[in-house]
């Protein structure tokens, strides 16, 4: 890669600090280039150069605020690159130390830094990841459970096992925000009573941050600790930041970035306006050049607004839309505020957006009618999927598509319950994962885009199938290598799952009270339905399949999907649970939320209990037959990594970090080549990216603001011949509180656009 020297080689010189001068006494070292649009430099310390912290450069000159943030190399030198014209504040952050004072610059001007050692360890710890602090609460040990409820332990009887409970805590807490972040660790009033009356306080009706639903999240709060069981839960967190007011601190400390994580370039952008913004997309994830250099999208789900920004020009903006009653969409004025809620985004190959829409949420507003029944292609028995398996109810969910040429939108009404979305490797069919345990919701369904772009006819365009195992197959063809299975297409024939009977159940009539129904005891002799709903889906590009994480029930599991050639009677299903570990009770991990396949078909599933999971198909010995059943049929297939950072005391196979969503980079678009899998590290400030060679996790920490908690990512390539300046990966602040970010309540503080480039060395330009 191209680079500008001032000079080749100095021995001991002089280095000018902003807090004066430095003998260096190392060896003879490189000079850090100057470059027009850059700033470079040395930073030291009190012991001379600081190797592995962040140099951090922010500008308010720009029609948003605008942040990057390098590493500093083995000599203490950075190259911060790429930076628009204007004055910055310049300064340094590391492990070990505090703030230094923020110097004013501007680019073309190298700049040389003085760090500040830390005063104690207290001061030291503030800047450390949420993680850290979480490691510090004292879980129940295993030997209370099952609960034994208020008269008894305190813990709730739901919970079985310690990994249940800490599966409530990782999935009832975490989704929203970091637990240990300063906003979670440091109360007023740090008793019981203290934390009761904190998770009673909603945020007023028209909240900037997620509107009028400040409500649901405090009563949503309030269920999470009764799940746990009440008093014993309130007491632990009390406990957990008493110890930390009166100044216990985290068992260890995070080490500096190393390696590869000090080649990083982060660049961030403020955008929408303060509001949580849920997720993001760049690109077609099947061709990362697709909307090269275009805007990056972003949902306000809970304010129904589309977030666009555009990182080479800066131009942004947002748009809001509701679903009428006939389940058409418009576009609203900027005046007039939408009742929508978008999901999750994701971009085709033309560049247009698509959108799971969920419907107001919260449900509707006081004294508005209820939802319509669901179209009659939905039920109707001319539609061969209707017939194979109804979906009768109500409606609610919409997949938008909005022309991004045109600003065109439209809606198809959807059958089934929608959550993410992902386009299988024929580009064309639009696969949607369920939210929910319910039987319209449990099943996988789809759009092909070329046929409602012809047609506009949704009958014509949409498919879905119920999740079926082959558990009465004894012998299934070999494909390649592998089994593949075979299902009995009549659903009369199925085990079925325990589910609710009446007005959302297609074997229980189209109206009715809905009425719990248990499973019927296992028939080897039967294939077997699988209810749950499905959570992060991906495509595989290997076979055409589709993969997606099945949430519930504990510990959840990942499904493989695969249309057949005639859907929806050759429609295949194959489940796998993460494997028991032998006490029978335990896992090797648990609460997966995203997952993602590389090219060669490995599923990658990201687990919010604080591993990596690696499960290899073409491993498995069983496919098929009454083992099938329970997923655990393929434990050979299955490999395990803990992912870094503290682990918390007293439990098995858990971290303090919480991985929502994970992506494969197929395509190299971060610069650390190709099919390299990368987890969400959403309480512990950064993106995790897995080398499969080398086994070893590389932490792409945000340093600042603090509280980066993202749930997705994506990849894009603006331009090849540019090398690693001409892509990168881009995840946004998804915490839903955003007022726990760095910064608090102040106006100018809010989600940001984080992109990630590797580049080849600290100071490659």
């Amino acid at each position: 890669m191209k680079r500008q020297f001032l000079g080749a080689l100095f021995a001991s010189t002089c280095l000018v600090s902003a807090g004066g001068a430095w003998v260096q006494a190392n060896a003879a070292a490189v000079a850090v280039p100057v470059v027009a649009d850059g700033i470079g430099g040395v930073v030291t310390g009190t012991k001379g150069p600081e190797a592995g912290v962040w140099v951090i450069a922010e500008t308010r000159d720009l029609p948003t605020r605008f942040i990057k943030i390098v590493v500093t190399d083995d000599q203490g030198r950075y190259l911060i690159p790429e930076l628009p014209k204007g004055k910055y504040e310049v300064w340094v952050r590391g492990y070990g130390l505090v703030d230094s004072k923020r110097v004013e610059a501007t680019p073309g001007k190298n700049l040389n830094l003085t760090s500040v050692q830390a005063p104690n360890a207290k001061a030291a710890a503030e800047i450390y990841p949420a993680n850290y602090w979480e490691a510090m609460i004292h879980v129940p040990p295993e030997s209370d459970f099952p609960g034994t409820g208020p008269k008894g332990n305190g813990i709730s009887p739901t919970m079985q096992t310690q990994q249940q409970w800490l599966n409530q805590l990782k999935n009832g807490c975490h989704q929203c925000h970091q637990i240990g972040d300063r906003t979670t660790r440091t109360l007023l009033d740090n008793s019981p009573e203290g934390w009761a009356e904190r998770i009673t306080k909603a945020r007023a009706a028209g909240d900037q941050a997620f509107s009028d639903h400040g409500p649901s999240f405090a009563s949503d709060m309030q269920n999470r600790m009764t799940a746990f069981g009440r008093a014993r839960s309130l007491g632990m967190f009390a406990d957990w930041t008493q110890r930390i007011a009166k100044g216990e601190l985290p068992a260890e400390a995070p080490p500096r970035p190393a390696g590869v994580e000090r080649n990083i370039v982060l660049t961030s952008w403020d955008w929408s306006n303060g509001r949580y913004n849920h997720d993001n997309v760049s690109t077609d994830r099947h061709d990362p050049t697709v909307n090269a250099n275009g805007p990056i999208y972003g949902v306000i789900g809970y304010w129904g607004f589309i977030e666009h920004l555009n990182p080479t020009n800066l131009e942004s903006g947002e748009f809001g839309y509701k679903v009428t009653a006939n389940k058409s969409v418009v576009v609203l004025p900027p005046e007039e505020l939408p009742d929508a809620r978008p999901h999750n985004p994701m971009l085709d190959r033309h560049g247009n957006l698509w959108i799971t829409d969920q419907g107001r949420a919260g449900g509707p507003k006081p004294g508005a009618p209820p939802p319509p029944d669901k179209m009659g292609y939905c039920t109707d028995a001319s539609n061969k999927y209707a017939k194979y398996w109804p979906q009768v109810g109500k409606t609610t969910n919409t997949a938008v598509h909005y022309n991004t040429k045109t600003k065109a939108i439209e809606g198809i009404p959807m059958c089934n319950g929608m959550h993410h979305l992902m386009f299988a490797s024929d580009r064309k069919t639009l696969y949607f994962s369920g939210g929910g345990g319910t039987p319209d919701s449990s099943v996988m369904s789809w759009v092909d885009i070329d046929v409602w772009n012809s047609t506009h006819d949704a009958q014509k365009s949409l498919g879905w199938c119920p999740m079926v195992l082959d558990t009465n197959s004894a012998n299934p063809a070999k494909v390649a290598g592998v089994s593949e299975v075979s299902i009995t297409p009549d659903r009369v024939q199925w085990n079925n799952p325990a589910r609710t009977a009446g007005g959302n159940d297609p074997e229980g009539g189209a109206g009715g009270a809905a009425t719990p129904v248990a499973a019927a005891p296992f028939d080897p002799k039967k294939d077997t339905r699988v209810n749950g709903g499905l959570y992060g889906i991906d495509a595989d590009i290997s076979d055409g399949s589709m993969w997606a994480v099945k949430t519930a029930p504990f510990p959840s599991g990942i499904v493989r999907f695969h249309p057949g050639t005639n859907p929806p009677e050759t429609c295949k299903t194959e489940f796998y649970e993460p494997t028991k570990l032998p006490d029978g009770k335990y896992y090797e991990a648990y609460n997966g939320r995203g997952m993602s396949v590389d090219s060669k078909g490995v599923a990658w599933t990201a687990f919010a209990s604080g591993r990596l999971g690696k499960l290899e198909r073409s491993k498995c010995k069983v496919m098929s037959g009454p083992k099938v059943a329970d997923g655990q049929q393929c434990p050979e297939g299955w490999t395990y990594y803990d992912s870094p950072g503290p682990k918390m005391v007293g439990v098995k196979n858990a971290s303090a970090d919480f991985h929502y969503l994970m992506w494969v980079d197929l395509h190299d678009t971060l610069g650390m080549g190709k099919d390299v899998p990368i987890l969400a590290g959403s309480n512990s400030d950064s993106l995790i990216a897995f080398d499969s060679k080398t086994e070893k996790f590389n932490i792409l920490r945000v340093p600042y603001p603090m509280d980066f908690h993202t749930r997705g990512m994506d990849g894009r390539i603006d331009d090849r011949s540019k090398g690693w300046k001409g892509k990168g990966v881009f995840a946004t602040y998804a915490s839903q509180p955003v007022w726990h970010q760095e910064g608090g309540e102040d106006a100018a503080t809010g989600p940001q656009l984080v992109k990630f480039q590797v580049r080849p060395d600290p100071l490659a330009y």
